[in-house]
């Protein structure tokens, strides 16, 4: 498992790349996920708002797609590491789906807010 430290930056890199398209193939929800948040740059494109909305808007859509690949990542490491039935391996997964819950609320908390200044503006 060492071997993926201290590896040159394109190396780097490639893991990411390849664990985000890991996630992508494998996910329903991430797919779900990275639509909504191309659907979001475009309306952004549209409605053309103030920088700091741009900041907030994609730094929310890039926490939601970011907790999506960590619930990813633990799911299948609790599937690796656990038995189906254990309610510790349970528990770990519905924390991790909590997490993405929560940032997706926050996201929706964004867009809701961007939509309230865009009418009073």
């Amino acid at each position: 498992m060492r071997a993926y430290k201290n590896q040159p930056l394109r190396a780097r890199l490639g893991f990411a790349l390849r664990g985000f398209a890991h996630g992508f193939t494998t996910e329903a929800s991430l797919r779900l996920q990275a639509a909504l948040g191309l659907a979001t740059l475009i309306g952004l494109v549209l409605l053309r708002p103030a920088a700091v909305w741009w900041a907030l808007v994609l730094l929310a859509s890039a926490t939601v797609l970011a907790a999506e690949l960590f619930n990813t990542a633990i799911e299948q490491l609790a599937d690796e590491l656990g038995r189906e039935d254990s309610a510790g391996i349970r528990i770990v997964k519905d924390c991790a789906a909590g997490a993405v819950l929560i940032a997706a609320l926050g996201a929706l908390g964004v867009a809701v807010s961007l939509v309230v200044h865009l009418l009073n503006s």
